[in-house]
């Protein structure tokens, strides 16, 4: 009887080869991730700005119903929010605009993990539910001021704490990495949205005098 020969060869990868594969694949991985990081990056900064959009509308709504000027203008007792805006309390004055504000969940920037949203303005609204800044002193009749935007600034190199925050032309002003890598996304009193480098914040902010509520 003749001895009978298996046409199948074994077909598996050598050691080698499985070196080899995985070698490409980390490669990829390599070259993926920061695209990936990129992308995500640019979702949550269009989120942001998303954001700020839907307020700045509230912001314009609340004033165009009450004699044109913002809440921080108004006093408490005819439905405004002068009082606290000027003590820093950025809270207040989103609950004095819930009504033009579809959700408080838009008052958290999607970069944000030091703060987190609130789920109604009615009880518990404070500074932990909110990521944007309050300018204080915006008025429509300027429409170059900053209206509100990021809050993670720094002061010659210290982060801002809460409260009222001065913008004085010889400090030096600018934005932390966290967020946005050191840019910052603000809303101007003319209704648009802009992306500030720490150049552009410095710049702004020599404009005029801007008090700023921090949350």
């Amino acid at each position: 009887m003749k001895p009978r020969w298996s046409k199948n060869q074994n077909c598996g990868l050598t050691l080698l080869e499985v070196l080899v594969v995985i070698a490409l694949l980390a490669i990829i991985a390599a070259l993926l991730l920061p695209a990936l990081a990129a992308s995500r990056r640019k979702s949550s900064r269009l989120g942001c700005v998303n954001n700020l959009k839907e307020i700045s509308l509230a912001f314009r709504i609340w004033e165009g119903d009450n004699g044109d000027v913002y809440p921080m203008a108004v006093f408490c007792t005819n439905r405004g929010a002068m009082e606290p805006a000027a003590t820093g309390n950025a809270a207040a004055v989103f609950q004095v605009m819930s009504n033009e504000i579809s959700t408080p969940k838009i008052l958290i920037c999607p970069q944000d993990t030091n703060h987190f949203e609130a789920t109604n303005f009615s009880t518990g609204l404070s500074a932990r539910n909110i990521s944007y800044f309050i300018n204080v002193d915006a008025s429509e009749a300027d429409p170059q001021m900053l209206l509100m935007g990021d809050d993670n600034f720094e002061i010659d190199g210290v982060p801002v704490k809460s409260g009222i925050l001065e913008l004085k032309t010889h400090q030096q002003i600018g934005w932390t990495e966290a967020r946005h890598k050191f840019v910052g996304n603000v809303a101007i009193t003319d209704g648009s949205i802009q992306q500030l480098s720490t150049k552009g914040l410095q710049d702004f902010s020599s404009l005029t005098t801007n008090r700023l509520a921090i949350p």
